[in-house]
């Protein structure tokens, strides 16, 4: 059919992916959509709307293969700090994706998932709210370079030919028991800061045996705000911007309404798990993502406060056969 809206999911087979994939293809808005699926090391869930292709986005053979009768892309697709990588995937690959875009008849809209690395996230002192006008400012490493490079190009595709494309710029993504972890001072820390490298290994294990949990201080003793979205919270972000009139050309911070609070989330933890707490100073500070542009003109409101992140990574029970298992370094 020549009206048939296709959505090409890059990195389908991540955390967002798999997601994004279970909730589209439960709408009913999307019943008559059908899914590319283009990833690399794992495959999709066998369904009958969806096909994969598998390789990678820097083979601009495969990425016109696959963008061919696309009308929408979701662009899920990065690797974190590796080097030899990041430029193939996270520039020549969406350079590919672009230009495809941009000489398709059939292309219709174009979403970009971006980071709030190319914003400087804690790194960097920010003494007030982080809006979409701010500059970009990525933190030491490839990674953040890499988010800013990202939206840069997005952002110049829209200026030169006036492609839609909106950029869904989201802090760091939690799901299933992932915020529990992030505080955790054994190895199975998720992400970071690595808590047992600021207090040594004989106190770490005593932490650890306690369900003590960490306090982030900036370098003043200050807790530290950090800004968090829950994967199910950007993923109704997502579902909201496809076709959306007023995502058109826009980048939106999806994030929670307010940072999460390190000492309130001991406090929490304590009032109800009676879970102990440790203060530790890092060189850290504070930031505050707003998000006030997405509530306003995509209508889209986060589900995830303080508390439910909390008790829902605390509540989580982790099935046998899905263990925690990060899928790119970094």
């Amino acid at each position: 059919m020549a009206d048939e809206k296709r959505i090409l999911v890059t990195g389908a087979t991540g955390k967002v992916g798999q997601a994004f994939l279970r909730r589209f293809l439960s709408q009913a808005r999307f019943a008559d959509w059908r899914v590319r699926a283009l990833v690399h090391n794992r495959d999709v869930a066998p369904h009958p709307r969806v096909e994969s292709l598998r390789g990678s986005i820097a083979d601009v053979d495969l990425v016109a293969e696959a963008m061919d009768g696309v009308t929408h892309v979701l662009h899920l697709a990065t690797v974190k700090e590796t080097p030899q990588e990041i430029m193939d995937v996270a520039i020549k690959g969406m350079f590919w994706l672009l230009e495809a875009s941009r000489q398709s008849q059939a292309f219709a809209q174009f979403i970009l998932i971006g980071g709030d690395a190319g914003m400087g996230h804690f790194v960097y002192p920010h003494p007030i709210p982080v809006t979409e006008m701010q500059k970009h400012s990525a933190y030491p490493g490839c990674y953040a370079l890499s988010k800013v490079l990202e939206e840069v190009m997005l952002e110049q595709y829209t200026i030169q030919y006036d492609l839609n494309g909106c950029c869904l710029r989201a802090p760091w993504i939690m799901e299933k028991d992932d915020f529990k972890y992030q505080l955790s001072f054994g190895d199975d820390v998720f992400g970071g800061p690595r808590w047992l490298e600021y207090v040594g290994a004989d106190q770490a294990a005593d932490y650890v045996h306690t369900g003590t949990i960490p306090v982030m201080l900036d370098p003043d003793g200050a807790p530290v705000k950090r800004n968090f979205v829950h994967v199910e919270d950007l993923v109704n972000a997502i579902l909201l911007a496809l076709d959306h009139p007023k995502a058109r050309q826009q980048t939106f911070n999806i994030c929670m309404n307010e940072p999460v609070d390190y000492r309130q989330v001991a406090d929490y933890l304590y009032k109800t798990r009676n879970l102990p707490s440790v203060d530790i100073v890092t060189p850290y500070h504070s930031t505050w993502l707003d998000n006030a542009k997405a509530r306003f003109l995509l209508g889209w409101h986060p589900e995830f406060d303080l508390a439910k992140m909390i008790d829902s990574a605390w509540n989580y029970e982790r099935r046998a056969d899905d263990p925690r298992k990060i899928w790119y370094p970094g």
